[in-house]
């Protein structure tokens, strides 16, 4: 039996809000939706959207949840907000009342973010809830349709996804080969009338330079896909493109909206009874982890040392500018490392050894090693080469150290092959020598 009503929300978000204006926070009107428990991982299974197309993955990933949960390995999941305008945020009807208003306070926080990072500039928030219920009917349309189906529906979603990350990773207009050549065409003309040798160019290769949008790349030059499966491929994209920011923020926004839900909550008028509680539940929340970064923990540290040191309205600067890897370049110091006993360590043979301590040489190797292996820097970079004849298209790895899973880059190849309709191929670095795949 929860021990709040409606009422008690609406009072406590009043509250909240009034504080945030005086701390100059400023956020999309947020709109809250209860929940149980299972609507909250269903929610979490479709990334918060009230209205998503369906797919296998989805309910593979409310499974796994659900199973991580039962085991013990895995806390309830507290809240889920969105980036849309109005915001939408989930609040589980089992979470006491204490909870409910730290989690409030958590959403105002990442709803000012959503509204003021760069990164987030070109969502689409008013319109996005709307983009996603129309794709939803069009995809749902094209299941229906007895000359399509769900067998060939699911093939062409399982290829987009098996590379929906592999579009551009930070806010970048898609620019088509046709206005390329004609940019460098004139820049050749140009050139050309300054005495330039220009032989060394070729305006007729496709792409005139990597391409790292390897999805918008197959929308503009396949010449496979039937108008159905060119607009699931366009879907897909969109959806990664305005998932991407929070991607690449993911230290900065939870971070930051633990740096307020705990500072607003220390300045509200809360029953003696809920202070207790609140610091066990963001203590929970931050806490380190065991061999690993917890985004919350790192993030809300990182802006705690930076308003110590330079004031808040710094922190307010680096929110609207920075996304992980500039942010943490930017403020990660050898005294951060320190104080949060930052380590790399490695696996050899079947010990794990320390690699590096953050010393006067160790962190920065441990600074760079962090930035590595967040955002989009978890994600293979990988950009369309060239169309060699017979319609064969090149990929290429960019190899920084990482070797491909073989087995899975073979699958994801497969996947290629049915999106272009052609042979694929990608180069990459098996012990420093060329690899095809």
């Amino acid at each position: 039996m929860s021990d709040w009503n409606f009422k008690d929300l609406k009072k406590w978000d009043e509250k909240i809000c009034k504080l945030a204006l005086d701390f100059n926070l400023d956020w999309y009107p947020i709109v809250y939706e209860t929940c149980d428990y299972y609507q909250m991982i269903g929610h979490m299974s479709y990334h918060g959207m009230p209205s998503h197309y369906g797919h296998w993955s989805y309910g593979k990933s409310f499974e796994r949840t659900h199973q991580m949960y039962n085991l013990g390995m895995e806390g309830l999941p507290y809240e889920l907000i969105i980036n849309s305008n109005p915001s939408i945020a989930y609040l589980m009807i089992e979470n006491p009342l204490y909870l409910q208003i730290l989690i409030m306070a958590h959403c105002v926080g990442h709803s000012d973010f959503f509204k003021n990072n760069r990164m987030f500039a070109d969502t689409r928030p008013e319109s996005i809830v709307s983009s996603f219920r129309a794709a939803r009917k069009r995809i749902q349309g094209y299941i229906e349709n007895p000359h399509i189906g769900i067998k060939k529906v699911e093939k062409i979603l399982d290829a987009v996804h098996a590379i929906q990350h592999q579009t551009y990773r930070f806010p970048k207009k898609y620019i088509s080969h046709k206005q390329r050549k004609k940019e460098l065409v004139d820049l050749l003309v140009a050139k050309q009338e300054q005495g330039e040798d220009i032989s060394s160019y070729n305006t007729q290769a496709i792409p005139l330079q990597p391409e790292y949008d390897i999805l918008g790349f197959i929308l503009e030059h396949s010449k496979n896909l039937e108008e159905w499966q060119r607009d699931i491929v366009e879907i897909v994209r969109t959806e990664s493109q305005y998932f991407m920011p929070q991607i690449n923020t993911k230290i900065m926004n939870e971070g930051w909206a633990s740096y307020w839900h705990y500072t607003l909550m220390h300045e509200l008028d809360l029953p003696q009874e809920f202070h207790i509680p609140f610091l066990k539940s963001h203590n929970q929340v931050i806490r380190p982890h065991v061999g690993g970064i917890n985004p919350y923990h790192l993030g809300f540290c990182m802006f705690q040392k930076i308003k110590e040191r330079h004031g808040m309205e710094e922190c307010f600067l680096a929110r609207e500018v920075h996304h992980d890897v500039s942010f943490i370049r930017q403020y990660l110091t050898q005294e951060d490392c320190e104080d949060l006993n930052l380590f790399s360590y490695g696996l050899i043979k079947n010990d794990y050894i320390i690699n590096e301590v953050s010393d006067d040489d160790g962190w920065k190797k441990i600074k760079n090693s962090l930035i590595s292996n967040i955002g989009s820097n978890t994600i293979p970079i990988i950009y369309v080469e060239s169309i060699e004849e017979g319609n064969v298209l090149t990929l290429h790895h960019e190899h920084d150290g990482r070797d491909l899973e073989l087995e899975y880059a073979e699958r994801v190849v497969d996947h290629l092959t049915t999106l272009w309709g052609d042979v694929v191929k990608l180069i990459t670095i098996i012990e420093d020598e060329p690899f095809e795949i």
